[in-house]
């Protein structure tokens, strides 16, 4: 983290540090990952002496993983599918592939 960041800044790198680990990232990963995302946010909100027009104009990092889990060229993955189905106590669904648990779902 870069010098006289906040104490929620902090946190908020460690939370995303974790998740990605969590998720199977290395180490490595999970760090560079974290800190690009808290320097973004850090960019957005004008707490960093210098920001690229990205940072300040596109969409922020949580809208755009949100948009990423859940929509793209295929839609939501077979495991997000799969455990909406397990809520749903979609019957058969140890046995379906992705299309078949999309069409049982509604989707």
């Amino acid at each position: 983290m870069p010098r006289g960041s906040s104490p929620k800044r902090e946190r908020q790198y460690e939370h995303i540090k974790d998740s990605a680990l969590d998720r199977g990232a290395s180490k490595k990963r999970a760090e560079e990952m974290a800190a690009r995302t808290v320097n973004k946010e850090r960019a957005r909100s004008g707490e960093s002496k210098t920001a690229g027009k990205t940072s300040t104009e596109d969409m922020s990092s949580s809208r755009r993983g949100g948009k990423r889990s859940h929509s793209g060229s295929e839609g939501p993955t077979y495991d997000q599918l799969y455990a909406e189905a397990q809520k749903k106590n979609v019957h058969g669904r140890s046995s379906m592939n992705k299309e078949q648990l999309k069409r049982s779902l509604g989707k």
